[in-house]
C-alpha cells in the first residue's frame, strides 16, 4: 500500500515516513498543498493521505475540497489548531479524521491502520451492492450515490459508509457508538460527536440533492435509521 505525506515541515514528514516504512508500506513525499495535488494526479494506487491543515499558498482544508471533486481517498488530517470549530471543519471539508499536533507517530499509526481497515472493508464486503432508498440509488462498489434524476451526490468515504449502512439495514436504529465501530472499524471512544458531525454534513448533502426530503431520521436518545420506503 502507498501513503502520501504532506507537510511544509520536512521534519514532520521524514519522522512519520520512518514510521509508515517501518509498518511496511510505501511512502510518496510532498511539501505543500500544490505539491500534493500534482502526486495525487500524477502516481497510481495512493492508498491514503497524511495531510497538514497549516501550510502556505493551499492549505489543507483547499487541498481536501480538490480531491474530494474526483475520489473517495481516506484523508488523515494533521493541524496545530486544537479546537472543536477547527476539527469540525476539517470533518465537514471531507476528511476522515484528525489528529492534533503535537502527535505521538504512534497514535497516527494507529489511525492510518484503522482508515485503511475501514477502506479495505467497504470495498470488500459482500453485503447488497446496489441499494434504492427514496430518492436515492447507492452502488457500494464504486461508491457512488446518485438520485432518482441522475445527480451525483459527492461524500467522503466515512459519509458514505455511514448511509450504506444504515440504508443495508432499513428501519433499524444505530446508535452513535455502533455507528462509529462500524464505520470506523476501530473501538467507539469519543464517538459521539464526530458521528453528529459527518451525518449532519451527510444529510445537507441529501437534501440539498433531493430538494429537502430527509431520508436520515434521529432517534432522539437512541441514534439514527433509515425507515424503509
Amino acid at each position: 500500500m502507498k501513503i502520501l505525506v504532506v507537510d511544509d515541515d520536512k521534519e514532520i514528514v521524514e519522522l512519520l515516513s520512518i514510521y509508515i516504512q517501518n509498518e511496511g508500506y510505501e511512502v510518496e513525499k510532498a511539501y505543500n498543498g500544490k505539491e500534493a495535488l500534482t502526486k495525487i494526479k500524477t502516481i497510481k494506487n495512493i492508498d491514503l493521505m497524511v495531510l497538514d491543515v497549516m501550510m502556505p499558498n493551499m492549505d489543507g482544508n483547499q487541498v481536501v475540497k480538490e480531491v474530494r471533486k474526483e475520489m473517495q481517498l481516506p484523508i488523515l488530517m494533521l493541524s496545530a489548531k486544537t479546537t472543536d470549530i477547527d476539527k469540525i471543519k476539517g470533518l465537514v471539508t471531507g476528511a476522515d479524521d484528525y489528529v492534533a499536533k503535537p502527535f505521538n507517530p504512534l497514535e497516527v499509526m494507529a489511525r492510518i491502520k484503522s482508515l485503511l481497515r475501514r477502506s479495505h472493508y467497504m470495498t470488500n464486503s459482500q453485503e447488497q451492492n446496489k441499494l434504492e432508498v427514496g430518492p436515492l440509488l447507492i452502488e457500494k462498489e464504486s461508491h457512488e450515490v446518485r438520485t432518482i434524476n441522475g445527480e451525483f451526490i459527492q461524500l467522503t468515504a466515512l459519509e458514505f459508509g455511514i448511509l450504506y449502512l444504515l440504508a443495508s439495514h432499513p428501519n433499524r436504529v444505530f446508535s452513535a457508538d455502533e455507528i462509529f465501530e462500524r464505520v470506523w472499524q476501530q473501538e467507539s471512544l469519543v464517538s459521539a460527536k464526530t458521528v453528529m458531525v459527518h451525518v449532519s454534513h451527510l444529510r445537507d448533502k441529501i437534501e440539498e440533492a433531493t430538494g429537502g426530503e430527509k431520508v436520515i431520521q434521529t432517534v432522539w436518545g437512541v441514534g439514527y435509521k433509515i425507515g424503509e420506503r
